[in-house]
């Protein structure tokens, strides 16, 4: 009894005891391909740009250029104020402008004509010294008017707003006549094309997506109603993960000439971040989650089951990829839960499945399938608990 006490303690259960018949059970082999390390989760659609448009001053619309909806151009006129005053604010710095260098041309000449008459020596140097200090003063003022046209030009520009990108137009509600200030917005400019989806990623994916950043792998967006998915670039990782949630933002932008991708809609998203070359690739239905881990049945040519500890790769679809079985080993599938580890075992042909009323048979309640573990959570097998 000691015996099979320390197999249990071990994980092991004790040998198939003798005339014991064997298992009915279904057997599939291990294969060996690339598995694709996919990561499928659903994103959002966002503009790589999108700008709210306020005037600089307080003013009235004067003229509206642009319709709701309306596709513009960088630079392109949305929107004329009233640039009356600004106008006349211009012309009066001009004007100025242009009297004080006529002032600074006719004190050029005073001292180009009191150096000569102090070459003579008909006039004192002093004389000649006072008209360049005047000469200097009035350069001086011809720079500030030179500044005050360009304030003058830069206030007229604020009478005028334009496209700072390409994009689509929202809703207008600026009509002429209308007062507007700096803390009204009058429309929002939004890029679509290209356009970007952001989506989170599992941070133990994170490494993984990182170097697919760096190589720019592909995003497949799979948008309702589109048979086909969008193929954008992965092209931002965010710099943090999020605590509460274990995710990472990542973003990958899409061309879109077609608007087939608007903002603020949900998309699915998937992205290869990885291959797993060479992988060995088991029906998901083989493992079983015990309690001292992942595990399943090798069988080998004599029909007897060996129970295996195995590490889970990756999981897809209906297969798995796992670590500690080689390709062609035969694995059960179905009937585990009536095999012992040392236990023999007759292969269903016709893949019948075990009786529904088995434990852990596959569509019972509460059972895994494929697994070996009791409702107790022990993993011994019932004839080991009755021999303990």
């Amino acid at each position: 009894m000691s015996g099979d006490k320390q197999a249990a303690k071990s994980g092991q259960a004790a040998p198939a005891a003798a005339g014991a018949a064997p298992a009915l059970v279904t057997l599939a082999t291990a294969e060996k391909q690339d598995v694709p390390v996919t990561v499928q989760v659903n994103g959002s659609v966002v503009s790589l740009n999108s700008v709210d448009l306020r005037p600089q001053v307080t003013n009235t619309v004067s003229a509206v250029h642009v319709k709701e909806g309306q596709f513009v151009k960088a630079g392109q006129l949305l929107f004329s104020l009233d640039d009356r005053n600004d106008q006349a604010n211009l012309a009066r710095a001009r004007a100025q402008q242009k009297k004080d260098e006529a002032t600074m041309a006719d004190l050029e000449r005073q001292y180009k004509r009191s150096q000569e008459l102090v070459a003579q020596n008909f006039i004192a140097k002093s004389a000649a010294d006072a008209t360049l200090s005047q000469l200097e003063a009035q350069r001086a003022t011809v720079a500030s008017d030179r500044a005050a046209v360009q304030s003058a030009q830069v206030a007229l520009g604020y009478a005028t707003l334009r496209a700072p990108i390409a994009g689509r137009i929202g809703a207008v509600n600026i009509y002429p006549g209308t007062l507007v200030q700096p803390t009204l917005s009058l429309v929002t400019v939004t890029q679509l094309d290209p356009i970007a989806v952001s989506f989170p990623v599992p941070e133990g994916n994170l490494q993984d997506l990182l170097q697919a950043a760096r190589t720019q792998a592909p995003v497949e967006a799979l948008v309702a109603g589109r048979k086909t998915p969008l193929i954008g670039r992965l092209d931002f990782v965010d710099n943090t993960v999020d605590p509460q949630i274990g995710t990472v933002r990542a973003k990958a932008v899409f061309d879109n000439a077609d608007q087939g991708l608007w903002p603020g809609q949900f998309v699915g998203t998937r992205i290869t971040v990885r291959t797993l070359t060479g992988a060995t690739v088991v029906p998901a239905a083989a493992l079983m989650m015990l309690a001292d881990g992942t595990s399943l049945y090798v069988v080998d040519q004599a029909r007897t089951a060996t129970r295996r500890k195995v590490n889970t790769l990756h999981t897809f679809g209906t297969k798995v990829a796992v670590s500690g079985v080689q390709p062609g080993e035969q694995v059960v599938i179905e009937g585990s839960q009536n095999v012992r580890p040392g236990g023999k075992i007759r292969v269903d042909d016709k893949g019948a499945a075990p009786a529904p009323n088995a434990p852990g048979t596959p569509g019972t309640p509460g059972a895994t399938p494929g697994s070996a573990a009791s409702s107790d959570g022990s993993d011994a097998q019932p004839a080991e608990r009755e021999r303990a």
